[in-house]
């Protein structure tokens, strides 16, 4: 009897309980984050934001950069982890990756998952005319809604880099869960991208919208965050803002936060520990 005790308490140590810890572990939602993009230090940004995920939140992160650095606009390894996501977060500027990436990475959208975009994700890739990959040039259209590429029928541009963002919640929207806690009015350093007057695409519910400060030409006011299901049935929360001041800025991350449990279908954090120890400069073109 005491051995057959011992059998079934063995059994129970070693065969159960691993199972059960890893069974709790696959609950945990992946999110792949995906950077490269020159100038605003996503690569840099993204990893903190991701370990933040990790610690407070339970959720299980990977990081994917491009290698060997920012500027590597043809390789970003790892992208195979894509097909294991639930959410995929996107920090992109103008790469030309092989045909075999991009494959995994349209596989993603095209799966209905839940996807984010930040900034320069806008014009995420820049093949040349006449390239088997062209049309991705405009991906960011289909997937987030947003302005197909840089310039264009669009004319999507900024107001110069010495300007900055009066960010404004916009009354309707105050009620979105992806709004809890973020304050009214804030300020982040990104300068104002211009989106409209055709963009976001029809059907987009805008959070936030900017106020350029200092432009360098006359500005309108331009939706700056937004919410929409893409043609695939994916959730997708999108911002023009992401300079690696803004991920200082406490409303923004908050609103990061709660964007990334709402695409997951959780609900957002009531509880906010504080602000979050982000704080990477802005290096620029190098």
């Amino acid at each position: 009897m005491v051995l057959l005790q011992i059998c079934l308490f063995s059994f129970s140590t070693w065969g159960i309980t691993p199972h059960v810890k890893e069974k709790s572990k696959a609950k945990k939602p992946l999110i792949v984050f995906v950077a490269g993009d020159h100038e605003y230090s996503g690569e840099s940004t993204l990893p903190l934001l991701a370990e933040i995920l990790e610690k407070n939140y339970g959720f299980r992160t990977k990081v994917l950069k491009s290698y060997p650095d920012q500027n590597a606009e043809k390789n970003i390894p790892g992208l195979e982890a894509l097909a294991e996501a639930d959410l995929a977060v996107f920090f992109l500027r103008w790469r030309l990756l092989p045909a075999d990436q991009v494959a995994m990475i349209d596989a993603y959208v095209k799966s209905g998952k839940p996807v984010m975009g930040f900034r320069t994700t806008t014009h995420s890739f820049n093949y040349p005319k006449g390239d088997p990959l062209e049309s991705y040039n405009a991906w960011a259209e289909s997937t987030f809604g947003a302005p197909p590429g840089w310039g264009g029928k669009s004319k999507h541009t900024h107001y110069g880099h010495n300007a900055s963002t009066d960010a404004t919640i916009i009354p309707s929207a105050s009620k979105h869960p992806i709004l809890t806690g973020v304050t009214p009015s804030f300020h982040v350093r990104s300068w104002l991208y211009r989106v409209l007057p055709d963009y976001p695409a029809k059907g987009t519910e805008w959070l936030i919208m900017g106020k350029a400060v200092n432009p360098d030409k006359s500005a309108e006011d331009q939706p700056i965050a937004w919410t929409w299901v893409n043609p695939y049935k994916g959730r997708v929360f999108f911002t023009t803002m992401g300079h690696p001041e803004d991920f200082s800025v406490e409303s923004f991350q908050r609103l990061i936060v709660n964007a990334i449990h709402w695409e997951l279908g959780k609900k957002v954090p009531k509880n906010w520990a504080g602000k979050l120890d982000i704080n990477i400069p802005y290096r620029g073109m190098k």
